[in-house]
């Protein structure tokens, strides 16, 4: 499927096939794929966490996730994370194959851009979050698959069951499977004029 179609053919769905699962091959592809996607400076922060525990992922959508059936029915169960101090670990490893002079200036310039302002250390986190996510629903409905972003959860409760680090931001879930229903029509999309905005408002 080329990328274009899977931008158009992606849709959040809601209902998924219990019984389809994801090959190893197929996973390692899906993460593979989403490995490419863009952080600032390179540092690649995005943590996927694998929600495979049956068990867990029962009392996420009774307790915690509003009765979410793709919860539990999608193949996998992403909950996205970010390692908000990730700029502070190691951080040559992100440039170990860029030429020398060039990997001096942005490991360099890491420090200070990061240094004391949390609130963009967040913010940064989340950015990648997002478009790792775009990244995996994309390469998920390329390989066949379908997705599902989702918020509709207590971020608290849930990042304690998985012992989340104090310096990681949790962000949305990613239900990947199966579909098993045909989604609504798409609700209504805004129009191009409604949304371009030559140089200022």
């Amino acid at each position: 499927m080329d990328t274009l179609t899977a931008i158009y053919e992606r849709r959040a769905v809601k209902h998924f096939d219990p019984e389809v699962k994801l090959t190893p091959e197929e996973e390692t592809q899906l993460f593979e794929a989403a490995l490419q996607s863009p952080t600032s400076f390179n540092i690649q922060h995005w943590r996927f966490v694998i929600l495979r525990d049956p068990e867990l992922r029962q009392k996420i959508r009774q307790e915690f996730g509003n009765d979410q059936a793709q919860m539990t029915d999608a193949s996998l169960l992403i909950l996205m994370t970010a390692d908000m101090k990730a700029w502070q670990k190691e951080p040559q490893r992100y440039w170990r194959n860029a030429p020398q002079a060039v990997a001096d200036l942005l490991v360099g310039w890491m420090g200070p851009f990061h240094e004391g302002r949390e609130w963009l250390q967040r913010d940064e986190a989340q950015r990648s979050i997002g478009i790792a996510m775009q990244t995996l629903m994309l390469a998920a409905k390329a390989m066949g698959y379908d997705s599902c972003p989702m918020i509709g959860f207590d971020l608290e409760p849930v990042a304690q069951l998985i012992n989340l680090p104090a310096d990681h931001a949790i962000g949305p879930m990613v239900a990947i499977g199966k579909s098993v229903k045909d989604p609504w029509p798409k609700p209504g999309q805004l129009s191009l004029q409604d949304v371009l905005i030559e140089n200022r408002f």
